[in-house]
């Protein structure tokens, strides 16, 4: 589908409006930074896993490739990130640790040329905990600038129709402009810890869009997932993870994830365990393999949205990534969504003696 035809028998404008935030609405705003592989993009998760690595800095990069099965030209989805980690104060024996980091991201909707582009930066302050310091409780925060585009160019209204061919007519629809921008405001807190010498434990929370930007393209659109007056509404994220080891050389390891996250009336959980074995005599290399579940609720409904599998290979300071989700709804008769998505991480002056951050 590559134009969204709107055939009219009321006033053009305002059944046009209506139908463009119809559509808008339901396809995109719920795009909320959404990856499957959540823990392969940190800074896009909550704000306190900057600096949260086992290195001095950080590089990755995550794409989403979705509904290629439904539509002509899928929904993509990118972002790209780094981040620094730093000693806070070299002078004490502490392990507190500044982190520093910036953020890419890009959501494309192809079906009517709809656009989100953000860019962020955030900060965290690592606080060593406990004795040997072992434990850390982080705080970060996050600010960005978000801009959204919509091309009005592959739209078609009633009166461009010249009666017998197609849509050769120019429009008279008074559309409001295609391009704007918003600040925003994340915060974030993260908890990790060490249990039975090898095992590690994570726990962490973030509250996104705080100031509730105005996202809308229309003064009053109809649409659930923003506020009336076009306010997005702000977005709770809770984490948990876990690497548990199955022998004292932690050479495998099963690591459950889970990630709950609710925002206006939307809610989704992503459930499952990945399973890690190293490889190599000295195990600086390994495979990760693991299997997810995904229930939503979506306008009052709770139900069963997709099961996910996932693969990973982790090669030193490499991290790579491959999941695909297959939703157990269909959309159309014999088709289902789907989606898949590939990530990429790299660590500089990697350090293996601790495990602040889950992988994948």
């Amino acid at each position: 589908m590559q134009k969204l035809v709107f055939l009219l028998q009321y006033p053009a404008k305002w059944v046009a409006l209506l139908g463009i935030i119809t559509f808008i609405s339901t396809k995109t705003n719920a795009q909320d930074k959404h990856f499957t592989q959540f823990y392969a993009s940190p800074l896009t998760l909550n704000p306190a896993l900057t600096g949260a690595m086992d290195g001095s800095y950080r590089v990755g990069a995550i794409y989403r490739d979705q509904w290629r099965k439904v539509l002509d030209n899928p929904i993509k989805t990118f972002s790209m990130a780094a981040d620094l980690r730093f000693e806070a104060n070299r002078k004490r024996n502490t392990e507190d640790a500044f982190g520093l980091g910036i953020m890419f991201f890009n959501d494309q909707v192809s079906v009517v040329d709809f656009s989100t582009t953000q860019i962020a930066v955030s900060m965290a302050y690592h606080k060593a905990l406990g004795i040997n310091q072992d434990k850390f409780l982080t705080l970060g925060i996050q600010g960005g600038l978000t801009q959204r585009n919509v091309n009005y160019e592959t739209l078609n209204f009633h009166d461009e129709f010249n009666g017998t061919s197609g849509y050769t007519f120019t429009s008279s629809e008074l559309l409001p402009g295609n391009n704007f921008a918003f600040p925003d405001l994340n915060v974030g807190l993260n908890y990790s810890s060490t249990f039975a010498e090898e095992g590690r434990f994570f726990a962490g929370a973030s509250l996104h869009h705080i100031i509730q930007p105005k996202v809308s393209f229309y003064e009053d659109p109809t649409n659930i997932t923003v506020k009336p007056g076009g306010n997005l509404y702000p977005k709770a994220n809770i984490q948990l993870a876990a690497s548990i080891p199955f022998d004292k050389s932690n050479r495998t390891s099963m690591q459950p994830r889970i990630l709950a996250a609710v925002q206006g009336p939307h809610m989704e959980i992503n459930a499952g365990t990945n399973f890690r074995f190293a490889l190599g005599q000295y195990g600086g290399s390994a495979l990760h393999f693991g299997a997810w579940a995904r229930p939503v609720r979506n306008n009052g409904g709770f139900g069963f949205d997709s099961v996910v599998a996932l693969f990973g290979l982790e090669i030193n300071s490499m991290l790579f990534g491959l999941s695909y989700d297959l939703n157990t709804r269909a959309l159309q008769a014999n088709q289902r969504q789907s989606a898949l998505e590939i990530s990429i991480s790299y660590m500089g002056n990697y350090d293996n003696e601790k495990v602040l951050c889950p992988k994948f």
